[in-house]
Parts: C-alpha cells; sequence; structure tokens
C-alpha cells in the first residue's frame, strides 16, 4: 500500500463537503473503514464518501465506478452503494472522490454467512442479475478476468509465500487445483460485467445469509469465472452445488474448473494479509485468515 501525503480527517471531508457540496455538509461524519484503495466515511444515516488514498489507480476506479454502477444497480436484487454526487480535485485534495448509498451490515469475513440455502440463493441471483454482456467501452480488470495462466507466477510466489509460513497445510492439493483449473478451456462467450472483487470483506451479512455487497472499485467486463469463485470463498460449506444450480446459465464444468483457479488465487492472497494482520504489518486484516483457510478447505476436496 502507498498511502497518500494527504491526511484524511473528518475535518477534511467536512470541508470538502462545504466546498462542492454545502447541502451535505451538516450531517454527522465518522470513519466507516480504511480499504486498500479508498477510505470510507460514513455521511448520516444513509450515505458515505469515499476517498482515495492508497493507489495511485484509485482516481480512474472512482470514476468508473460513478459512471457505470449507477447503470447497473437498478437491476440487481442486493443492496450496493449506488454514487450521488462526483468531487472534482482541488488544491486542498488532488484526487476525485464520490458520495454513494450507505448499505447496512456486517462484513462477511466478520460475520460469515451460516444460512447456506439462502445464502447460495442469494448469491447466485445477484450474479445472474449482474453478470450481463457489457457495452463498448466498459471498463476492463487490472488483472482479473482474462487467462488464468497469466497468473501461474503470481500463484507460485503466493503458494510458496503462504507454505513457507505454515498457512498452507497440504500445498500439493492446492496445487492441483490451480493445475486443473489453468488446463480448462477459456471463456468462449462475451465479456460480462464482473464485481472482479467479492472477497469476504466486501459481502455484507445479517440474520446469516448476504444482505448486500459493495466496493465496485473493479466493476469490469470479463470472465465470470472470476465472480464465480465466490462459491468457494463465500459460502457455507456444501453450498456451492445449490449456488450452481441457482445461478443462470447453469456454469458449465471449465467454468466451475476456473472458477476454483481465481478461488485458490483469492484464498491465498487473503491469507498473507491475514498474516500480516496478526504481525502488526501495513495493511493486513486479520479477520481475512479464516474464511480464506474455509476456502482453501473446500476446494482441496474437490480434488479428494
Amino acid at each position: 500500500m502507498t498511502h497518500t501525503e494527504i491526511e484524511i480527517t473528518a475535518e477534511l471531508v467536512r470541508d470538502l463537503l462545504r466546498d462542492q457540496h454545502p447541502d451535505l455538509a451538516g450531517h454527522p461524519l465518522r470513519l466507516g473503514a480504511r480499504g486498500w484503495d479508498n477510505q470510507l466515511w460514513r455521511l448520516g444515516d444513509d450515505l458515505a464518501v469515499r476517498l482515495p488514498w492508497a493507489t495511485p489507480s484509485a482516481d480512474a476506479l472512482l470514476r468508473e465506478e460513478h459512471e457505470w454502477l449507477p447503470v447497473l444497480a437498478p437491476r440487481l436484487p442486493l443492496p450496493v452503494p449506488v454514487p450521488q454526487r462526483l468531487g472534482e480535485p482541488t488544491e486542498r485534495f488532488p484526487r476525485p472522490w464520490i458520495v454513494t448509498t450507505w448499505v447496512p451490515g456486517t462484513p462477511a469475513d466478520r460475520a460469515p454467512a451460516t444460512r447456506a440455502a439462502e445464502a447460495a440463493d442469494a448469491l447466485a441471483a445477484f450474479l445472474t442479475a449482474l453478470h450481463r454482456p457489457a457495452p463498448q467501452g466498459a471498463p476492463a480488470g487490472r488483472d482479473r478476468g482474462g487467462p488464468l495462466a497469466d497468473h501461474a507466477e503470481g500463484f507460485a510466489w503466493q503458494l510458496a509465500s503462504a507454505t513457507g509460513r505454515g498457512l498452507v497445510p497440504d500445498p500439493d492439493a492446492v496445487r492441483a487445483v490451480w493445475e486443473d483449473a489453468v488446463t480448462a478451456p477459456e471463456w468462449p462467450g462475451p465479456a460480462l460485467w464482473l464485481h472482479g472483487d467479492l472477497h469476504p470483506a466486501n459481502v455484507l451479512t445479517a440474520d446469516g445469509t448476504f444482505c448486500g455487497v459493495i466496493d465496485f472499485g473493479d466493476l469490469f467486463a470479463g470472465d465470470p469465472a472470476c465472480d464465480l469463485a465466490a462459491a468457494w470463498t463465500l459460502l457455507p460449506d456444501g453450498a456451492a452445488d445449490r449456488f450452481h444450480d441457482a445461478y443462470q446459465p447453469s456454469p458449465d464444468t471449465a467454468t466451475r474448473r476456473r472458477a476454483r483457479g481465481w478461488a485458490v488465487l483469492k484464498a491465498l492472497a487473503c491469507l498473507l494479509i491475514a498474516d500480516a494482520g496478526l504481525r502488526g504489518l501495513p495493511g493486513g486484516k486479520p479477520t481475512w485468515g479464516p474464511p480464506a483457510h474455509a476456502a482453501l478447505r473446500r476446494l482441496t476436496a474437490t480434488i479428494r
């Protein structure tokens, strides 16, 4: 993570609102979360302010989210943070920022889904609605949605790092899942709209099932297998088959194989991020560990 040199404070956020959206400046304001790309500040009961703070690419991603998500949101069956206002760069804060709706719920890394059938149906309905052919000019993924083989070097590094730290009990089984995925036929269809970053911290739960999806900064068009990895990384044990039956059109064998490869990449990355958090390193998130371990256990069971 490369943090911005500008410290983002409540005073700064309120000043930005006062300058560009003064009708919102009087609402109560408090820090919501610090993500990889953006900070999230809750604004009153129903809104939030997203400001880039850690990565240079966040500026363009926010503008793409502001442009495209309002078009997609009306057809999605779960609440999502719909952009309402755009803040332009100024001398005080030389980066764009947005005001979105606030989505209530608890991130799934802190409160995993426990009602398997309801969660599988909710996730399948959401991705069925989202995964539609994207128009020409839709954003491309930063490093996702294309051939898995492009990530072979990254997979090898992640697996070696996680194994070296004692985080992977059966690296051969993990490698077998990956090798099966990279040999699957590539996606033959049109590029579909994808969330692109469906890890547990970006999906919200309530009463044991999913109640919202957040952080569409990676919204792009590509192979749906990238999102379908969520069957392994988000759902409780035994729910993947119900998800695949409910998702339409039902994914073919090759797509399921590629999805397992994307799930392995996501799980290994989350393991390393969780381990960094346990060691007190910047950007580490200890709560990402348990769902990542559970995902790898489910994935390797498919090989055995």
